[in-house]
This record gives structure tokens, sequence and C-alpha cells, in this order.
């Protein structure tokens, strides 16, 4: 994740003809300025100045075990199913109003690739979750095959790289899933 701007030689016509905004640091009066850029910064997780994907997937899991208070399992799903093409869009929109093309401050793609997470291994206690945590984190940040492949897959301003924000933690996610699945299966 870089939170200097690129252009890309991928962009489209559109996105190329639009001029492009000064790049614009993350702050509460930027993400008061659109609900979407409240949704991209994880309700003002993404704000941390120290690891803001850490606290963005560590509020993802606060907000997990307070939603399943009150949702069902396939409520749960719905809201995640929901949650990825709006993110899709918050992303997009932020990263294009920063001038970034992935911004440290954006931080929806952690919340939905760890809500998919929790979803799929619950129930589980504590340590299992902290395990869940420990090895998304490590695939986020770390970037190992294929989560470095995805990351380089979709970048710049325009949808695509919005879809970029994303993937990567998406991808992230599903080895999170994989490592786990192993473990339950051989262990």
């Amino acid at each position: 994740m870089s939170d200097t701007p690129i252009s890309t030689p991928h962009a489209t016509l559109a996105e190329s003809a639009s001029p492009m905004p000064a790049p614009r640091k993350a702050g509460w009066a930027f993400m008061l300025q659109n609900p979407l850029h409240w949704i991209a910064m994880g309700f003002g997780s993404g704000l941390s100045p120290k690891a803001p994907g850490t606290v963005g997937t560590l509020w993802a899991w606060v907000a997990y075990l307070v939603l399943q208070l009150w949702l069902t399992p396939q409520a749960i799903g719905i809201l995640i199913a929901v949650s990825i093409p709006l993110g899709w869009w918050a992303c997009t929109a932020t990263a294009r109003n920063m001038g970034i093309a992935d911004p440290g401050s954006i931080v929806w793609d952690e919340v939905v690739a760890f809500w998919i997470i929790l979803w799929l291994v619950m129930p589980v206690g504590f340590w299992g979750q902290l395990i869940a945590f420990a090895l998304f984190r490590y695939f986020d940040a770390a970037k190992p095959q294929p989560v470095r492949w995805a990351d380089r897959c979709f970048k710049g301003f325009g949808w695509g790289g919005g879809w970029g924000i994303m993937w990567d933690d998406l991808v992230a996610a599903f080895c999170t899933l994989l490592v786990i699945a192993l473990w339950r299966h051989f262990v």
C-alpha cells in the first residue's frame, strides 16, 4: 500500500481526461465531507496515525462481535455481500478525492475481508479469533504470493483502482481461511 499518487498506463480515456485533484491528507474534516469517505475510512479507524490497517482490522473484529449479538449468520452474510460493492464504490471515490491511488487511511478493504474470515470460522473462542487476526494481518501486510500478485492487478483512480484496493485484502482473507482450513484438517 502506498500513500503516493501514481499514474497508470492502464487508465481509461475517461479517467485520463478528468484532472486529478492535488493529493489530500486524510483527516476528520476530509472524512466528514462525504459518507463514502466514512465507509472507506472504517468510520474513523483508518485515521490512526500508526498502523491504520491493523486498527481498521481491530475495528472490524469488535464490530463483528457486536453485530453478531443482533444479527443472524445469514444476515451477517447479506451485510458482507452488500459491503463488498459498497466498499468498492467508497474506496474508488475516496482514493480519487484524495488524489492517492491506495491511501493507507482507506481500511474498508480490511474490514470486509476480516468480516468474511470471522463469518466463516465462527464459532471460535478468543484464541481462534486472535489466530485469524494474526494470520490475516500477516497476509495483508507482508503480501506473500498470491497476495502480492493481487496487489499489482488493479491500480489507478477509476473503478479498477477501487477494486484493486479491495482485491488484495480479499485474497489475503482467502489465504487466511486456507491456512485455518488446512490446520483444522490436519490437526
